[in-house]
């Protein structure tokens, strides 16, 4: 696997570029494939390449000459299209233009698939990886491979080739190499996957039942696509995956809500949102930043994979501050600014007109609200009630300020014409009664956070199965459902809007955790995992690690500030449980080192550990975030919560009166709460 490869990248280089280095970029988009049926070709990769040349040009934190990129699209006028041999073309030509510290970005967009390997001893599951070009052909069983195919270990090579000229490589894959099906409701023109069977290559199934390696710890199974078994080089290596092995990767219209959206990897947009966002960050916080919106957005099940030498600055860039800020132009009563819905913004956005970079927040010397956001522009006019100076200082700028969380949640309604349909479609009023304003309802196909879906092969034919916003589903047995045979519509109304309720619940505490961050609070946290006591190891923030039942969860924090800190731990399950595991206050110099819990196997999947740090005032209660468990139906609340413990109770619908809760600081002075989320996979033990 390529990670054998990272082993060996040389970790001394600088992160500040020498004065004569050169960026580069190689852009790979594939929409169609003549050889394979219509419904395989896909509308996303060409804006993928597009998104990316864009913000290489105009936003990027190093220079990229327009001639160092390379675009190779089967659907953009004037690019040559991606076959094997112009891919193989374009790296050559890199291969020989690249010197010592240069960089070089590649991005691959378009259709992966899996082939049986020609070496099955060479691959941990026996099979090989592809990237398919749009001049791929179908299964040789002469030669076993699928014509003009690009085979991870020759796109091992290819890397290895501009490593090995002392080039520093950065490769993002945003395809999926699933031979594995996934269920789901049949997919829209909003969302695809980029997903091909190997049948659709006519590999035949038998082929795929290949000898493969032991795999005795599914913990430590790696699931990275792409080999490489090549000889290290000196430049280094970080990838980016949008899925592992065995998942499929969407893409949708996106920027979601807006007229203007257009199809888009789900996970090319998702990582330029976080580089435009944080254009100083490391390769680490970056990849911790996607999985944050992942687990947010729910519009991807996928688990992107980070690997490489994380601690890099992304591109090379110097370290600084992660303080969003742009110089603004004024024509007027009206502000506009090259940033957009790729740097987090929407309308309605309020940013504070600063005089320099370094002044604080509170010397803002207006503010400007946005109403015409785009992916890389945004315009708006001075905030009513607010008194803007005539003629601005040279070099004002426009700062991103608040963090607005909606705590509503959208819903797709079924396709119609089945029974359990109609059923619901009988209960609607019940349901929307039961369901209060923040459950807000929209026809079947229309961009949702989740959708509602009848599965006819499903175990449950009859139910209402609740799906994530992309509609596909690896593991039905984690998937909510309500059955529609044996309940009048009052009951389903009430059973239903009660699901969705404890969803959103779980959900919402997801976004408060992205929204908020990891803060400036001076406290170390470090999560463990092992299957024991004494073989513990920190959980990485970058990584989705797996976990098998019986597995222990441990928490280690200290305090090193010189006030308190209370420390609440909440985990969310596959299945929508919160689990409240600890509650307590580190005074300023203490220790926490306590075990949690154990990982059980009664629901698998996707889950997440929350870690909330809010500063305390001296004999003040401790913040206990108890009430948030969805073990038990909380029927009273406290009438009295401020500050986080407010914002986290209308998270769970505990007010309806507003659609989105400000995430400010309410306390006098000092730092504010901090949330860390760790994204975890549990996964069935091996077979003994």
């Amino acid at each position: 696997m390529l990670r054998a490869l990272f082993l060996t990248t040389a970790l001394g280089i600088l992160a500040v570029p020498a004065l004569a280095r050169e960026n580069y970029a190689l852009l790979i988009g594939a929409d169609t494939y003549p050889s394979l049926a219509e419904k395989y070709w896909l509308k996303g990769p060409a804006n993928d390449v597009k998104l990316v040349e864009t913000f290489l040009t105009t936003q990027s934190p190093v220079p990229f000459a327009q001639d160092h990129i390379l675009v190779l699209s089967d659907a953009i006028e004037g690019a040559e299209p991606p076959t094997l041999a112009a891919i193989r073309a374009g790296f050559a030509e890199l291969t020989a233009k690249v010197k010592p510290d240069d960089f070089v970005y590649l991005h691959f967009s378009g259709h992966g698939s899996q082939a049986p390997a020609r070496d099955p001893s060479t691959e941990v599951d026996g099979l090989d990886e592809l990237f398919l070009p749009v001049d791929i052909g179908v299964w040789e069983k002469s030669v076993g491979s699928v014509e003009n195919a690009l085979v991870d270990d020759e796109i091992g090579t290819l890397i290895d080739g501009l490593r090995q000229k002392g080039a520093d490589v950065w490769a993002v894959f945003d395809s999926c190499h699933s031979g594995t099906v996934t269920r789901g409701a049949p997919e829209s023109d909003d969302v695809r996957t980029r997903k091909l069977p190997p049948e659709a290559l006519g590999i035949p199934q038998e082929a795929m039942q290949v000898t493969t390696r032991g795999m005795d710890d599914p913990r430590t199974a790696p699931e990275a696509p792409f080999d490489a078994a090549s000889t290290p080089g000196e430049g280094s290596f970080v990838a980016f995956f949008a899925a592992q092995t065995n998942e499929v990767t969407p893409e949708k219209n996106l920027p979601e809500n807006k007229p203007g959206r257009v199809p888009q990897g789900v996970f090319t947009y998702t990582l330029f949102q976080v580089l435009a966002e944080y254009p100083q960050a490391t390769y680490g916080q970056i990849g911790q930043e996607v999985l944050r919106k992942y687990a947010t957005s729910a519009i991807a099940t996928t688990t992107p994979l980070f690997e490489g030498d994380l601690d890099r600055v992304a591109f090379s860039g110097t370290p600084g501050e992660r303080v969003q800020q742009w110089a603004g132009k004024r024509d007027g009563e009206e502000f506009s600014i090259p940033a957009g819905s790729l740097h987090g913004l929407s309308d309605g956005a309020v940013l504070a007109v600063m005089k320099t970079a370094a002044d604080p927040t509170e010397k803002a010397i207006g503010f400007v609200t946005l109403s015409d956001v785009q992916t890389f522009s945004a315009k708006g006019m001075a905030e009513d009630g607010t008194v803007m100076p005539e003629k601005l200082p040279k070099g004002y700028l426009l700062r991103k300020i608040g963090a607005d969380i909606d705590f509503s949640l959208t819903i797709a309604l079924p396709e119609a014409g089945s029974a359990p349909a109609s059923a619901l479609l009988a209960a609607d009023a019940a349901l929307r009664k039961a369901a209060g304003p923040r459950l807000v309802f929209v026809p079947a196909g229309s961009e949702a956070d989740l959708r509602l879906a009848v599965l006819p092969d499903s175990p449950r034919p009859d139910a209402i199965w609740v799906l994530p916003a992309t509609g596909l589903v690896d593991d039905l047995a984690s998937t909510p459902s309500v059955s529609t045979a044996d309940k009048d519509a009052e009951t389903l109304g009430t059973i239903l809007a009660d699901t969705l309720g404890t969803m959103a619940k779980a959900i919402n505490l997801q976004k408060m955790g992205a929204a908020i961050g990891e803060g400036v609070l001076d406290v170390d946290v470090e999560v463990l995992t092992g299957p024991s006591k004494t073989e513990l190891t920190a959980l990485p923030a970058s990584e989705v690690p797996r976990l098998v039942p019986d597995d222990q969860v441990h928490i280690l924090a200290r305090n090193n500030m010189d006030q308190p800190v209370d420390v609440n731990v909440l985990y969310i399950g596959a299945d929508y449980s919160i689990s409240h595991w600890f509650s307590g206050r580190l005074q300023p110099g203490d220790t926490l080192k306590k075990g949690l819990f154990k990982i059980g196997d009664t629901v698998l999947g996707h889950e997440r550990m929350i870690v909330v740090m809010s500063p305390a005032a001296p004999q003040s209660p401790v913040e206990n975030l108890a009430f948030l468990a969805q073990d038990a139906l909380v029927t009273t609340r406290e009438t009295a919560k401020h500050g986080l413990a407010a914002a986290l109770d209308e998270a769970g619908f505990g007010q309806t009166t507003r659609s989105a809760t400000a995430l400010d600081d309410d306390s006098e002075g000092g730092p504010g709460p901090a949330i860390i989320q760790r994204e975890l996979r549990t996964v069935a033990a091996a077979n003994p």
